[in-house]
């Protein structure tokens, strides 16, 4: 199937979708709607097209640092995988280097590109965490993350803005008490330094 014939199928399908919750397709300010649903889609699914490992591999350094690294609060958008609604949260992301550095704008990448999948939040913790883990190579990986579900607070139980948090740690996270404690400690300070 050709990449155009995909292109009609899906918004067609959209127009189904607008006309079966009620709506005229064919009103002035839905016309178009299809064909931006699809453009959303390619963006917002753009994961599909982006390998982790090639991006981490492409700022790889050699480091003599063996302290933890850690990027807080990465603002991400998924899209539940069982009602196609949006997650909203932040990842902290976490690793002790053991020889070699990826640069820091990688890890908020990696992020996206799991994020931009269909997902559940599970999942997108523990893939952030192996795919740092496959890379870098670290003493240990950490990785938390907090999110809003819309599939809660939309539909459903409609528990507005309650808030999940689940956490994928590695090596050194997992088997140091000290290490961990320190890493939950940073994440939940809220200290703000200006620049």
């Amino acid at each position: 199937m050709s990449n155009t014939k995909q292109q009609q199928d899906f918004e067609e399908a959209v127009k189904t979708m607008i006309g079966y919750v009620g709506e005229d397709v064919n009103r002035e300010g839905l016309i178009k709607t299809p064909h931006r649903v699809l453009k959303a889609y390619e963006f917002m699914f753009g994961g599909y097209k982006e390998d982790p490992q090639n991006i981490l591999n492409s700022a790889l350094f050699q480091s003599s640092n063996d302290e933890m690294v850690l990027v807080k609060d990465i603002e991400f958008y998924s899209t539940c995988e069982h009602h196609l609604l949006p997650i909203i949260g932040r990842a902290h992301v976490a690793y002790i280097p053991n020889g070699k550095v990826v640069g820091l704008s990688k890890i908020p990448r990696v992020v996206d590109v799991f994020a931009r999948r269909m997902q559940i939040q599970e999942q997108l913790t523990e893939q952030i965490a192996d795919a740092l883990m496959e890379a870098v190579e670290p003493k240990g990986v950490a990785v938390v993350i907090q999110a809003r579900h819309m599939c809660m607070e939309m539909r459903g139980v409609e528990k507005i803005c309650s808030t999940t948090t689940s956490s994928a740690l590695r090596g050194l996270f997992k088997k140091d008490e000290k290490t961990r404690s320190e890493f939950f400690s940073l994440i939940n300070s809220s200290v703000v330094n200006r620049y």
